[in-house]
This record gives structure tokens, sequence and C-alpha cells, in this order.
């Protein structure tokens, strides 16, 4: 659930006067600010609203954050793995909310030279045929522009946009409280997984989500902003909240000054390109700095983990951050910033970086100015969706039974599952039941919704390796899926049934006679007297049904 703001009473939850005092140091005298209109903000079309906080936003807040949490879900059942940016992906998704010309290009070079996919959020119909013609004008591939009608209040969705998981082999969405006062912002996300079918979870810290970097094996970045935006939370507790919902381990750095960088992101410092492998700015013409003092012990701490790191420059300068980690990969792209305020000698330095690092992939440089101007670059104005790692064929994740769950014979069983496809498309499922681990299976379903729970009676069958298959069916007849947790059913006590198979025959005479005599811990003993013998057969006998 997100909250709507209608009035300064009614605030996107923000947890410190933080926000205003330090996120906000300093004004842009260009930024585009929005206005208050009948106690309301709106956000003029096409106004070039910085990342960073604007000073109508934080006088509106009144000087600091009103503290509203929405209620989180819970967190994924699993398994999950964080999806990182350097792994194959299905897509890039865009706003169109000003700097359309630098999103064009960016767009024209991912459905290219990245064969990617853009999805990009547009206001309205209109706003949809013109950004799609704009884009395809810019050398865009058409078939892989897919636009998305929804408000958004920025072009920075990075920041309120949808952090991809894998549960099992599905992509699921993992979302937060944006850091903003920017309510089509903090909705878009929750809109966004019911049009692509995606799993949706949400917890409740205060954040921007260009804060935040990780490898695709569970090892994470953030810089104490975080803290600052969550105040009565610990370091423990923060970072509790993302290894639950993201199954990340993330450490905590310090962040730049205010007037160095106004949103105190990682993103702006650092990209990692590999498990263990990473790009750090470096600060040329600021030694001893802070900032290059952050970037410096950043970059002995990675090293001491073994990691490669390489450095590319990083300048502060007249009002701006101009940085060259605030790169986007995709695929075998990788688009680098480079400025026009700054010499080309920085450029090309980060150029052969950049392409050192990444001898594999393709390196396009696209001018950025404008987006530094407003406290951000590339990276800040994308998200990444992976690829659906099943290709043409769906997937599923068996979620529910968990794994050792005990259940009777006769009992309702509820299973719960989760899809996923390459086109957005899982049409139906069929679901079946095996007691012997999956090497026998038996239908449930056919062709049943895809609505994520069926209802069945446990079989009267005494196991301890049952296991729920579901298989996927998407609109071009492919099919895939996969294979639950293993779970125990089992039986009321039968008398004379020495193996507990449900049924008095002569498999029980066979375990009588293997263990007779036994006299401690004896299976076959079904007449409870310490020993196994030949009243134990006569038990078996006497109520024999085979």
């Amino acid at each position: 659930m997100h909250y709507t703001i209608t009035s300064l009473t009614a605030v996107v939850a923000s947890a410190s006067s933080c926000l205003a005092m330090a996120d906000v140091p300093e004004q842009h005298p260009d930024w585009d600010q929005p206005v208050v209109v009948n106690g309301d903000l709106v956000f003029p079309e096409g106004a070039a609203i910085p990342k960073a906080m604007t000073a109508v936003e934080s006088r509106w807040l009144g000087g600091g954050g009103v503290i509203g949490h929405r209620a989180a879900t819970a967190p994924p059942i699993g398994p999950v793995r964080c999806a990182s940016e350097y792994e194959p992906m299905a897509g890039i998704i865009l706003a169109w909310e000003g700097y359309t010309t630098i999103v064009r290009q960016m767009a024209a070079q991912i459905t290219t030279t990245g064969q990617a996919d853009v999805y990009v959020a547009c206001d309205s119909n209109s706003e949809a045929n013109s950004a799609r013609s704009s884009m395809i004008s810019a050398g865009a591939d058409p078939a892989r522009v897919h636009t998305f009608v929804h408000a958004t209040d920025t072009v920075w969705i990075r920041d309120y946009g949808p952090r991809y998981i894998f549960e099992g082999e599905c992509r699921g969405i993992v979302d937060h409280i944006y850091n903003r006062p920017r309510p089509n912002d903090d909705a878009w996300s929750s809109w966004f997984c019911n049009q692509v079918g995606h799993v949706y979870y949400e917890h409740d810290l205060v954040h921007g989500g260009g804060n935040y970097h990780l490898n695709g094996i569970g090892t994470a970045a953030a810089t104490r902003l975080i803290n600052n935006e969550n105040l009565g939370m610990t370091d423990a507790q923060i970072i509790g909240v993302w290894r639950d919902y993201q199954n990340v381990e993330t450490y905590l750095h310090d962040p730049f000054p205010t007037n160095v960088d106004s949103t105190q992101h990682i993103d702006m410092w650092m990209q990692i390109i590999g498990d263990t492998e990473i790009i750090i700015s470096d600060w040329p013409t600021a030694s001893g700095s802070v900032q290059d003092n952050i970037c410096d012990w950043a970059t002995s701490y990675y090293q001491g983990l073994g990691w490669t790191v390489h450095r590319t420059p990083a300048f502060d300068s007249g009002w701006s951050h101009f940085t060259y980690t605030n790169m986007v990969l995709c695929n075998d792209l990788v688009l680098l910033p480079k400025y026009q305020d700054i010499s080309d000698t920085y450029d090309n330095q980060a150029l052969a970086t950049v392409q050192a690092a990444m001898p594999d992939r393709t390196i396009v440089q696209i001018t950025c100015d404008d987006l530094a101007y407003s406290a951000g670059v590339m990276h800040c104005i994308t998200m990444h969706m992976p690829a659906h790692v099943g290709g043409v064929h769906p997937t599923s994740c068996v979620r529910v039974p968990l794994e050792g769950a005990t259940y009777d014979a006769g009992q309702n069983i509820v299973v719960s599952w989760i899809t996923d496809d390459d086109e957005f498309d899982v049409v139906n499922v069929d679901i079946e039941f095996s007691a012997d681990n999956g090497n026998s299976w038996t239908t449930l379903a056919t062709a049943t919704a895809d609505d994520g729970f069926h209802t069945f009676a446990a079989p009267d069958v005494g196991t301890t390796s049952a296991r729920i298959r579901v298989i996927a069916r998407d609109g071009d007849g492919n099919t895939g899926g996969s294979i639950g947790n293993a779970f125990t059913i089992e039986l009321d006590a039968i008398t004379g049934d020495a193996n507990g198979d449900g049924v008095v025959n002569v498999s029980d005479i066979l375990l009588i006679i293997s263990e007779f005599g036994c006299t401690s811990s004896c299976t076959a003993d079904v007449t409870g007297d310490g020993t196994v013998s030949a009243a134990d057969i006569l038990m078996v006998l006497a109520h024999w049904s085979p």
C-alpha cells in the first residue's frame, strides 16, 4: 500500500529532518522546481526536476519528514537471489520525464547494441506515442520499445523503480518507500508489477534506490544516508531488512559531503561490474579531500576482500558532481558518461579504464552534463530488468508446502506458487503430486488458472518424500516449471501395519521375519511387547487387509 500525497499532513514517508537539512544544503540556480497548488505538490510535465530534493519540496515538508510508513508485505519465501546489473538483461526501465534528448539516445543504444528492450513510463497515451516516435527516430529498434501509461513525477526511476530479485527461477520486485515527496513515482513499482506479472514485495525502509549496489552472489553496499533516513533503526535492523527481502549482506560506507553530492548515493562513486570486480571514483584535482578519502578507503576495503578495483576520475565543479561510475551496463553494452564541461583528457581516461575492465563489451559515451547539473547521471534514470532464466519456456516456483511440512492423510493442503515468462504471458498451469520424491506423478489440476493457489486433500499414503510440481503454460503453448520442497504425509496408526504403508499385508510379515528375535527399538514389534516374535505374525494375520 502506498501513501498518496493530498496535503501537507499526508506526506510520503520520510524518516528525519536530515532529508531537509542534509539532503539539500544548496540549490542549483538552474534546477526546475515543482509548484504547490491548493496545498499539493505538482510536478510540471517535462520539467527537469533534479534527483536531489528541491527547495520547494523541502519547504513543503516543513523542514522535516512526517513519519508515515506503509505496511510492509511479508518477505519472499525463497530461495532468493538478488539480480546484479552485469548479468543478462531483458531490458532497461526508463521514464519519459524531461532530459529526453539523453533518454532517446540511451534507448537507441540499449535496443540495438545492447540487444535489450526498453520499458518506458509515460503519463498519457499521447505522450507514449510521442516518446515512441522520438526513440525510434533516434535509432531505437521499434520491436524493442514498450511504453507503459501510468503517471510519474520525475525521470529518476533508479530511486523509485523496481529492484529485481529471483525467487527460485521467477523474477520478483522488491520496493521501498521513496525518500522524496513524489507520490506518482513512489506508487509506480506496485503498479508496474501487475503489468508484467511479477510478484511484488515491499519493505518499510525509507530509501532511494541509487544508494545501493550489489553483485550477484549476495554482497551489497550503500551509504549511511540510509541511517539518516531511518532514524530509530540500528545498522543491524537496516541490514536485516535487505537480508530478509533480497538475501544480501550490505556494507554501509560513509557518504560524501552534501556540498559535493547532494544525494549522497553510492552509485555516484562506484559500480560493481562482476562478482568480485568494481569501479570506484578517484579525485585527481581534490586529493586528500573527504570524498577522495572515502573512495580510497573503499578501494582498500574491496582489495582486502580480494576484489579487483578499477579507478576512474571524478570532479566537483560549479554545483555539480561529474562522475564516470554512474554508467549503465546492459548485456554487451556500457553507456558511459562524458562531459562538455570537463576536459576530454578525463573522458578519455575513463573510457580507457572501462574498456580495459570490460574488454568484451561495447562502450558508448553519451554527453550527460544536463543530468550532472541535476545531481545524477545515466544510471540514476534507469532500472534493470534481468533476463528470464527459462528462455522461451515459462518457469514456476512452488513456495508452499514448505520444506519438511507435515500433514495428515485427508487434511487440506494449500499449494502456493508464482510463475514467470519471457513475454509476461503465462495463461494457465498444471499441478501434479508425487509421493515418491518425483519418481511418479499424479495430476491434481490441468490448465487451471495461474492465480497462485490450489487446495487438495492429502492422499491416504504415508510418505516423507511428497512433492508438488507446477507446470506453467504460455500463450504460445510453451511449458516449463519446477518441483517444490519435500513434505510429509502421515497416516493414522493401523494395527498390524509394521512398515507404516497404510495396509496390512505380506510386506509386514516379511519385515517381522527380518527382525525376528529383536528386543530393542524394533520396527516390527506390532504387539508392543518389546520383542519381535510369532505373536507379531499372529497380529498381522488377525488384521490382514492387503
